[in-house]
């Protein structure tokens, strides 16, 4: 049987470990190396030729889009997707940007785990609600557009008179770099009621993302 060949990079000795176990349940998948740091991914990636690499985007000596840059540089057919526990825009295009083919959030089940890595592996399109997936033409567009979908937005009526108080409270939050949890605990609510007035917000105002909604607001709160 070919295994689908697996290079896991995490900075979190108990995520590696447990992740490991999870995906090597699947028969036709096994985990061919782990690395702690950018730097050990590279040479790991070099050495162990794996098909995909599991790449985490925050890591000391080397953090994952630097590295992913790098192993493709040397291993072009190697396919990365990179994982984190944060879900702006802004770190997904630099991913995808140094060739990153997708960006899992670490809170993806087991099941859609497997589903990406199978469908990356098999060169199709994902669609889940843990991935962040970008063809070479999407990101095209992306690279075209961005500038002027931002200039269009500004030249709107401001959308913040359509946000409740608790959504203006918490873009304020987000504006001012505050994460999730750190939301949730200034607020006295959890993670999970953050996420979904994030949801709300970004659907009023017209934005992808956190990184968005803070320059919207900021930009009509100077206005």
């Amino acid at each position: 049987m070919m295994h689908i060949r697996i290079l896991i990079a995490d900075d979190q000795r108990l995520f590696r470990q447990s992740l490991k176990y999870l995906i090597e349940q699947e028969k036709e998948i096994k985990v061919v190396g782990e690395a702690a740091n950018g730097q050990d991914a590279c040479t790991l990636a070099q050495e162990l030729n794996p098909d995909i690499v599991l790449m985490d985007v925050d890591m000391p000596k080397l953090d994952g889009i630097d590295a992913a840059r790098l192993i493709l540089e040397r291993k072009p057919k190697t396919k990365i997707l990179m994982l984190s526990v944060h879900d702006d825009d802004e770190r997904i295009i630099s991913a995808m940007r140094n060739g990153a083919l997708g960006y899992i959030l670490k809170d993806a089940d087991h099941r859609e785990f497997i589903h990406i890595i199978k469908n990356t592996h098999k060169g199709e399109d994902i669609i889940s609600p843990f991935l962040a997936n970008r063809t070479p033409k999407i990101m095209a567009r992306i690279d075209r557009t961005h500038e002027e979908k931002m200039n269009n937005k500004f030249n709107h009526a401001s959308r913040i008179s359509d946000l409740t108080d608790r959504e203006i409270q918490i873009v304020k939050l987000l504006a001012n770099g505050k994460s999730n949890k750190e939301i949730a605990d200034s607020m006295f609510v959890a993670i999970e009621t953050v996420k979904s007035h994030l949801q709300t917000i970004y659907k009023k105002l017209e934005v992808k993302g956190r990184t968005e909604a803070a320059v919207y607001y900021l930009r009509e709160k100077t206005e």
